[in-house]
């Protein structure tokens, strides 16, 4: 049966020079595209609404997050140094679970992805929007038919201009991006710099008030620790894209796990010094679900023009995300189309060794998607999307181990049992407590995968 047909290891590898794409990534260019991916809206305007839905335990959310997406990581580093292909999470499915849980794996990845990248660009038009009306520029152009306009021009400018920077050549993006992390590092050091000296252990208290399990509040909206903790977990993520440049990198086996495990140590670290900083620098109720907690908390604070340089920054850099994400999508569609769910002749590469025309391909999706729907609904969905794909890495880490227990390992995660379970039983637990909404809609769009997968991608695939 198709369903159960697993890929051959040695098939991951692409054959011909019209599909291999050039190496050219080093270690500290798949670390900063990590912490590009990881580091964006999420810890700008999630710390809001975490704080909203957890009170100050939302530490303790951030603290739950980051273990979960830990042990997501470590596995991820054990699969792609065994396995260097540019489809992640979905080809590590297809090697070691069969064909079906690969495309519902794929098929969540495209919900992630998309959903990220349009939901940054319109984010990233928010900000730019107003300088644009102030010189002129038409309001109708700068926002989505759900809000009464035409179209989100400038959301759509954004993606096409990180998508001609990956055709361009992944080396000259990973060179900018590196630069636009740190400055994305340097805003964050400083809004901890000027708001911890501001730490106030009285503003811990109470520290709970929510409890820990999700429950829905008298107001109808669902509070408790891993509440928060479910929808932080979109700013953990991202790392995952790295696993996507395995094709990519000049010493994969070496590189993805340096890349991988240390943006998600340092994207931890980062997350914990600010939320400390602000649940200390004042009461959580003064910044729960503003759409800026940081700029809020800093001109609470009387730094009104520290708070001004946070929000330029944040604008300047909000594209890695974009970049990271984008980058990440483009290669998964990539090796779908090799392996016939898409048409095979987008994955041919470009002279400059990019795989310009599925890049074109998902770039168009995602305009389309940011310039015309309304996205803010559906945002959460990326969420559940990732929770299945790294629920299924944790599950092909455990597999591999007792299917294939003396396979070489060039990275070898510890305790690999307490980090597959710790994965799978985390993102199970995070995925119950995603908003019920959420849940129904992850399940509809799945759903819909399996029906154009038995009704078009079965007959195309060839796990050879």
């Amino acid at each position: 049966m198709s369903w159960t047909r697993r890929k051959p290891m040695e098939a991951m590898s692409p054959s011909g020079d019209q599909h291999r794409m050039a190496r050219t990534l080093s270690w500290p260019h798949l670390l900063a595209l990590g912490v590009g991916a990881i580091v964006g809206t999420g810890i700008l305007t999630l710390i809001g609404v975490g704080a909203d839905r957890a009170g100050p335990a939302v530490l303790l959310s951030f603290a739950i997050a980051g273990a979960i997406c830990a042990c997501a990581a470590l596995a991820y580093a054990e699969l792609s140094t065994m396995m260097p292909a540019a489809g992640s999470a979905y080809s590590y499915s297809y090697v070691v679970l069969g064909e079906g849980i690969a495309w519902i794996v794929g098929w969540s990845l495209i919900l992630e992805y998309s959903l990220v990248v349009s939901t940054v660009a319109v984010g990233w038009s928010g900000y730019a929007a107003p300088l644009l009306t102030a010189i002129g520029f038409p309001e109708t152009l700068t926002q989505g038919p759900e809000l009464g306009g035409l179209i989100n021009l400038p959301a759509i400018f954004i993606i096409a201009v990180v998508a001609g920077l990956l055709m361009l050549g992944t080396h000259e993006s990973a060179r900018l991006n590196t630069l636009l992390v740190l400055i994305k590092i340097a805003t964050l050091s400083l809004f901890v710099w000027v708001a911890l000296p501001a730490f106030d252990v009285q503003n811990l208290e109470p520290f709970m008030p929510f409890g820990f399990a999700k429950h829905m509040g008298a107001d109808g909206v669902e509070r408790g620790v891993m509440a928060a903790a479910a929808i932080i977990f979109f700013a953990f993520y991202g790392f995952d894209a790295i696993s996507t440049a395995a094709e990519e990198a000049k010493n994969p086996e070496r590189d993805l796990a340096i890349g991988i495990v240390g943006s998600l140590v340092v994207c931890t670290l980062i997350y914990v010094l600010v939320a400390a900083a602000a649940i200390g620098a004042m009461p959580f109720t003064r910044f729960a679900d503003s759409p800026e907690p940081l700029a809020l908390i800093l001109r609470e604070m009387g730094q009104g023009s520290v708070a001004r340089i946070v929000a330029i920054a944040a604008v300047i850099a909000l594209p890695t995300v974009l970049l990271g994400f984008l980058y990440g999508q483009s290669r998964i569609f990539l090796v779908m189309a090799r392996d016939g769910f898409l048409p095979q002749s987008l994955a041919k590469i470009s002279r400059r060794g990019t795989p310009a025309r599925i890049t074109l391909v998902t770039a168009i999706l995602v305009a389309i998607i940011a310039g015309l729907l309304p996205i803010d609904e559906i945002a959460a969905l990326a969420n559940a999307g990732t929770l299945i794909a790294f629920t299924s890495v944790g599950l092909c880490l455990l597999v591999l181990r007792r299917r294939l227990p003396d396979m070489r390992r060039p990275f070898r995660t510890p305790a690999a049992w307490f980090v597959g379970l710790g994965a799978m039983g985390g993102c199970a637990y995070l995925f119950i407590s995603l908003p019920m909404q959420t849940i129904l809609a992850c399940l509809g769009w799945n759903a819909v995968g399996l029906v154009v997968y038995f009704l078009h991608g079965q007959k195309r695939a060839t796990a050879a």
